[in-house]
């Protein structure tokens, strides 16, 4: 029997566009998986930031025109083709020189029926931006289509080469309508409650950040980040935010949404402790254990006492010690029900072993390592 890769562990989902789908890789992979959508995205033809951005363009001839990602090229075509401008707009833009970052970017390039001049191999804007330097934009004017928030190092760069930039803000994104869900997702990790946090927007990260700090929480999140929760980005700039915080985030090689969902199902179990008990392959996941393939849910209290028994490899815990880890505390007798709790919940009652005036021990294998 094998079990699910994410079997016994929860994820958090702070995307707003496209959570459904990827919460359910995940829990394709066995993870349960909690939404607190971090942003709200504002509708592309309410925007009047772009409106006005694309009467700019369509006004006056650009050089180079920059799509950066491909749903907010195709929003912006469609939106201009909401206020009968569409057809000036992909005039102009069939007259200026268009690089794309990525795949979908070209894709959405070409489906507007324009051909893309340039595509960078890394999907960076800091490659798209290093091309554009070293080709020259002293006079040009550049229209640079935004993926959700401003890019202030790639424009003023471009303006301080000599370049007049056109920025389009193809959607604009706010804080959630309904803050709850978030705050309950957050709450959820600072309760010790979550093994994995996902970004799939750089607005998320900073949304995530900025409702933990309201909540007067922002220290405990940071920590918890930083040491026991794994944290995956969909790419570079999804994580800017945390990073710039201190906290690692994992990445894809490829910011795609399957690939932040692999990269997770990679990453998470490789955490996992495994230990050989009494001769059964034991793994510790985020709310179960897995014993010998077989997947078995363990209550908090019980967990919390497996984790420092485990930390022990087979050597003895004093009741004392146990205490202290129980989420709730409580008398000694606390621990006793635990540990019955625990072995109920392990299906072999010889893995935990008492030793009489001493506390416990996990019935470690003299290798103790499951292979």
């Amino acid at each position: 029997m094998t079990a699910a890769p994410l079997a016994g562990y929860t994820v958090g989902v702070t995307a707003a566009r496209r959570a459904d789908e990827l919460s359910a890789l995940l829990e394709r992979k066995g993870a349960t998986v909690l939404q607190g959508p971090a942003i709200r995205i504002v509708p592309l033809p309410d925007d009047a930031e772009l409106l006005a951005a694309t009467r700019a363009v369509v006004e006056e001839p650009v050089d180079v025109a920059v799509a950066t990602t491909g749903i907010g090229f195709r929003g912006w075509v469609e939106a201009a083709e909401g206020w009968g401008l569409g057809a000036r707009l992909l005039s102009r833009l069939s007259g200026a020189r268009v690089l794309a970052r990525g795949p979908k970017a070209r894709g959405a390039v070409r489906a507007a029926g324009l051909v893309e001049a340039w595509s960078p191999e890394g999907e960076s804007n800091a490659e798209l931006l290093d091309h554009l330097l070293r080709s020259g934009v002293a006079g040009l004017r550049v229209a640079v289509q935004l993926h959700g928030e401003p890019l202030p190092d790639f424009t003023s760069a471009l303006r301080a080469a000599g370049a007049t930039v056109v920025e389009v803000p193809v959607y604009r994104w706010t804080g959630p309508s309904d803050p709850a869900p978030l705050e309950r997702l957050l709450e959820a990790v600072l309760a010790g409650q979550v093994d994995a946090l996902t970004f799939t927007s750089a607005p998320a990260a900073s949304s995530v950040l900025r409702v933990a700090d309201a909540m007067g929480r922002l220290p405990d999140l940071v920590s918890l980040l930083r040491d026991e929760v794994l944290v995956v980005g969909v790419g570079s700039i999804t994580a800017g935010p945390l990073v710039d915080a201190g906290i690692p985030v994992v990445q894809p090689a490829r910011a795609r949404i399957g690939a932040l969902a692999r990269e997770l199902t990679l990453e998470l179990p490789a955490r996992a402790t495994r230990l050989r008990i009494a001769a059964r392959d034991v793994e510790l996941r985020g709310e179960a254990v897995v014993v010998d393939g077989e997947v078995r849910p363990v209550p908090p209290a019980p967990m919390a006492v497996l984790r420092v028994l485990a930390a022990a490899r087979g050597r003895v815990v004093s009741r004392r010690e146990l205490l202290a880890a129980l989420p709730s505390g409580g008398e000694e007798h606390a621990v006793e029900t635990a540990i019955g709790r625990l072995r109920s919940a392990l299906g072999e009652p010889r893995m935990v072993a008492t030793v009489v005036k001493r506390g416990y021990r996990l019935a470690m294998d003299p290798a103790g390592v499951a292979v």
